[in-house]
């Protein structure tokens, strides 16, 4: 079948098209797995921080774009609709574990930690996956996608469902709420603003 050969050439939106269509093995969605597997992967173990986790989720992922893969619509970036899912997933394996508590007993911690440091006037220096655990799972899956993947604040406002100001706004405030907790510790400096892509 020629569709088989010209693969390679089309876009993602071209094979979401065709993968709506076809049966579960189909050539166009299985190319589209090869295509992001990497990548899904890679921010599933960002957002999780486990090995074995971010596999499970990952496949869960796959799994969703499957069954959803009729929903796709073209209205965005066939890769801004898989951070989505992926972002939505991850969450969703996040809560059920139970993180709240974990991250209330890291930041107590830390607090600790940074009072000592003070008291020592020694440079304060921590894990930045830690300082991220201190946030809200949203807050924590946006700056690990904003900073560590580089989306746009478009991609991120459609992935998270937020208009641009709304997306810009969450974004300046988790790192205000990381740069209130570890006052000794830059965070950087390149807040979101109004003119920023």
């Amino acid at each position: 079948m020629s569709t088989r050969l010209d693969i390679p050439d089309l876009t993602d939106e071209q094979l979401a098209a065709l993968a709506a269509r076809e049966g579960s093995d189909g050539p166009a969605f299985v190319a589209l797995v090869q295509r992001y597997q990497e990548r899904v992967w890679r921010i599933c173990y960002k957002l999780l921080g486990e090995a074995h986790e971010a596999r499970d989720a990952a496949q869960e992922v796959f799994v969703r774009m499957f069954l959803h893969r009729a929903r796709f619509e073209g209205r965005s970036k066939y890769s801004t609709w898989v951070h989505g899912i992926t972002v939505r997933t991850c969450l969703m394996v996040r809560r059920g574990r139970g993180r709240q508590r974990k991250r209330e007993a890291a930041l107590a911690a830390q607090m600790e930690s940074s009072r000592r440091a003070e008291s020592s006037s020694t440079d304060l220096s921590l894990d930045l996956m830690t300082m991220l655990d201190t946030l809200d799972e949203e807050d924590r899956a946006m700056l690990i996608l904003k900073y560590a993947e580089e989306q746009t604040f478009e991609d991120l406002a459609e992935a998270f469902g937020l208009s641009l100001s709304a997306c810009k706004m969450r974004v300046r405030r988790a790192c205000e709420k990381l740069k209130q907790r570890f006052p000794d510790h830059r965070f950087g400096d390149s807040e979101p603003t109004d003119s920023d892509p």
